[in-house]
């Protein structure tokens, strides 16, 4: 463990940048060779949309990265934070409880939030227009949500009290998480159901993209699946029924056009239907 905490402390934004490509890489090649489903669709225009917005979000996590840093620093400093609380435990007990509380405020208490505040849902419906759900999908965010969700981090920070090494940990996985649940891949059905019960599976996030409520609203997390299992947004429904997109936004011109995209926040409010 000792070493993971070592590489994490003083990992590169070149070993960062490489986490994500390699990712993307490795899940794209595999859902080339053996995809869930056959969509009819450019997939290059399709990952050019995606990867901007995978851009912007890393420039915009760039720009603000000190505040994390300051955060993080502000945290063990002041011995303040859960974890610091917390009586002496061994260094993996630590970082799993770290790790689940980081994913909890800040992935599965964000997402929650974003669905249920209509001026942040403007920013996340780019998200969820998205109507070839793959592995280049996962970080289809718009700049103003990766504001929103960079925010929520940094108090996870402040609240999780945990350390830089961790936050860089719970990063890194993060993006390899959600390129996998992601990802156009078809697991075996009752491993994937199995897997679903520790970490979001492709299966149990693809419910998430179905065009419609209740669905929608529903498997919120990015790494464990606790979360939506002990507050009851879990639910379930069988990948051949999935349908992706948002049913406000079903027309190409609203959901694969870039420009549309980056306007969608601050165009009339469509509430989308139960």
């Amino acid at each position: 463990m000792q070493t993971i905490i070592d590489y994490f402390e003083s990992i590169s934004s070149l070993h960062r940048g490489l986490i994500l490509v390699g990712g993307i890489t490795l899940f794209w090649l595999i859902e080339n060779a053996y995809p869930l489903f056959k969509f009819q669709y450019n997939k290059i225009e399709h990952a050019g949309i995606n990867i901007f917005f995978t851009i912007t979000t890393i420039i915009i996590n760039f720009l603000m990265a000190f505040i994390l840093l300051l955060a993080a620093d502000l945290a063990i400093q002041q011995n303040f934070g859960i974890l610091q609380w917390l009586p002496q435990m061994n260094i993996w007990i630590y970082t799993i409880v770290g790790l689940l509380l980081l994913d909890l405020i800040g992935a599965y208490l964000v997402h929650l939030i974003e669905h249920k505040v209509t001026f942040l849902w403007r920013f996340h419906l780019i998200h969820h227009t998205d109507t070839w759900i793959d592995t280049t999908s996962a970080n289809r965010h718009h700049p103003g949500e990766s504001i929103i969700r960079f925010i929520f981090t940094v108090i996870g920070v402040l609240i999780v009290g945990s350390p830089m090494w961790m936050v860089f940990l719970y990063q890194s996985l993060s993006v390899v998480f959600s390129q996998f649940n992601h990802a156009n891949i078809p697991l075996p059905k009752k491993i994937d159901k199995l897997l679903s019960y520790f970490i979001i599976s492709p299966d149990m996030h693809k419910v998430h993209h179905h065009y419609k409520l209740p669905y929608t609203d529903s498997n919120y997390g990015n790494i464990f699946s606790i979360w939506d299992r002990l507050f009851g947004t879990y639910s379930y429904l069988d990948r051949e029924k999935i349908i992706y997109g948002v049913d406000t936004h079903m027309k190409p011109e609203e959901n694969n056009q870039l420009v549309n995209l980056l306007k969608i926040p601050f165009q009339k409010y469509r509430a989308p239907e139960h």
